[in-house]
C-alpha cells in the first residue's frame, strides 16, 4: 500500500486534523478542536465520531462538565492503541530501528550496525527486516506501518539514490511493503527532521519551519502550505568527506579525530572552522531567500566538533541584518536526531489517513 501524499505534506482530512490535536493536548472537547481547526461543529463531531470508532479516540464521560442549558461538554483524548508503528534511520555504519504508538512514545529500539555501502542493497534490507522482526518479536501487537529515513534524494514512490550509501535507485519501499503488508513511508533525512517539529506543532497548518543537515551529506528542506520541500546544497566540501580530504591527513578516519588532530595542529583547527563558517554562511543565504520563523540545524558538523555550533550561530548573526527574526536551534545530540525523525517517518501515514489504518 503506498500513502496518496507526500512525506510531511499539510494535513487535509478533518479526521487527521483532530487526531494531530488530540495526540498533542492531554484532554480537548470538540468546541475547542473547532477553534483550532477553522471547521464546522457538525464537520469536528463526524470526524470525531469517526476516530472514536476507529479506535483513535476515546470520551471522558467521567470529566463531562456542565455549561448551563444545552448539551454538556464530553472532553475527548487519544486512546491507548494497541498497533504500532516501526521507523527506520538508515546511517553509513550505523542505523537506527525503533517501535513506536499513536502518540509516539518509544517502546523498544535498537542500532544495528552495517556499514551500508560495504553491503548489496539487498542484503541490507534483509538486515533490516531481520532487526524488525526480532523487535516485534513477543509482543503481541500488530505492526500497522514502517517508516524509512535515508540520506540522498528520495521519490514519491519510495526509490532512494544516495552516493554515500551506495544506492542507486534502490526501492526500499516495495521490498519492505512486501515483506510486512503495511503501508511504508520513505523520506530523506532533513525533510524528516521538519517532519518531527510538524508532528509536535500545535497548528494543524505549520509553515515557515526550516532545517538544515550537515554530516556524511549536507542539505536542507522547509515547509510550506503545500508540504515539506527538500533543497539541494551543491557544497561536497561540507560533508565530513570533504573536510577529511581538505585536512589530507591519511590517518584521519571520522570528523571526531579531526577534532582530535586541531589540538595540535592550527591548520586542522582552521579547516574544522572555515567549515562551520561556510555553514554558517549557507545558512544564511537559505534564510535570505526563504524566510523561515524556526531554523533547526543537526548533524555531526555541529555535535562531534565543541566549537563548531558557536562559529557557525556567530556567522548565520553576522550574515543577517540585526531585526532578524528568527528561532535559530540545534538537536543537540545524534541520538536524539535518529529517534525524532525515526518516529516522524513512522508515524506520517497513520496521521495522515488514520481511517485507512486499523488502531487494534
Amino acid at each position: 500500500m503506498s500513502s496518496s501524499h507526500p512525506p510531511f505534506s499539510r494535513l487535509r482530512t478533518p479526521a487527521a486534523k483532530c487526531l494531530h490535536l488530540i495526540r498533542l493536548n492531554p484532554v480537548t472537547s470538540r468546541s475547542e478542536l473547532v477553534e483550532a481547526t477553522g471547521l464546522s461543529q457538525p464537520t469536528i463531531t463526524r470526524a470525531m465520531s469517526a476516530l472514536i470508532k476507529a479506535g483513535y479516540a476515546v470520551e471522558r464521560n467521567d470529566l463531562t462538565r456542565s455549561q448551563g442549558r444545552g448539551r454538556p461538554t464530553i472532553p475527548l483524548e487519544i486512546a491507548e492503541t494497541h498497533s504500532i508503528h516501526a521507523g527506520i534511520a538508515v546511517g553509513t555504519s550505523s542505523t537506527y530501528i525503533a517501535l513506536f504508538d499513536i502518540k509516539g512514545h518509544t517502546l523498544r529500539d535498537t542500532d544495528i550496525s552495517t556499514p551500508v555501502a560495504a553491503v548489496t542493497p539487498d542484503d541490507f534490507v534483509q538486515h533490516i527486516m531481520a532487526g524488525l522482526n526480532r523487535l516485534t518479536a513477543g509482543m503481541d501487537r500488530p505492526l500497522s506501518s514502517v517508516g524509512v529515513t535515508t540520506s540522498g534524494t528520495v521519490s514519491r514512490d519510495g526509490v532512494v539514490n544516495a552516493s554515500n550509501l551506495g544506492w542507486k535507485n534502490v526501492n526500499i519501499a516495495a521490498q519492505l511493503r512486501e515483506q510486512f503488508s503495511v503501508p511504508v513511508t520513505v523520506s530523506g533525512i532533513v525533510p524528516a527532521i521538519i517532519g518531527s517539529e510538524i508532528q509536535s506543532s500545535e497548528s494543524v497548518h505549520p509553515s515557515g519551519i526550516m532545517s538544515l543537515f550537515a554530516d556524511d551529506s549536507v542539505g536542507a528542506a522547509i515547509s510550506g502550505q503545500d508540504g515539506v520541500s527538500s533543497i539541494t546544497i551543491d557544497r561536497p566540501d561540507l560533508t565530513t568527506d570533504g573536510l577529511l580530504s581538505g585536512i589530507n591527513d591519511p590517518e584521519l578516519r571520522t570528523l571526531k579525530d579531526a577534532v582530535e588532530l586541531g589540538k595540535r595542529f592550527p591548520a586542522s583547527r582552521g579547516c574544522l572552522d572555515r567549515r562551520a563558517s561556510e555553514l554558517g554562511s549557507v545558512a544564511a543565504e537559505l534564510i535570505r531567500n526563504y524566510s523561515p520563523t524556526t531554523f533547526v540545524v543537526a548533524g555531526s558538523a555541529f555535535l562531534d566538533d565543541p566549537n563548531a555550533p558557536g562559529i557557525f550561530a556567530r556567522q548565520v548573526r553576522a550574515s543577517l541584518p540585526e531585526d532578524t527574526k528568527l528561532n535559530l536551534r540545534m538537536i543537540p545530540t545524534h541520538r536524539e536526531v535518529v529517534r525524532d525523525i525515526a518516529r516522524a517517518v513512522a508515524l506520517d501515514y497513520v496521521l495522515h489517513e488514520p481511517l485507512s489504518v486499523p488502531a487494534t
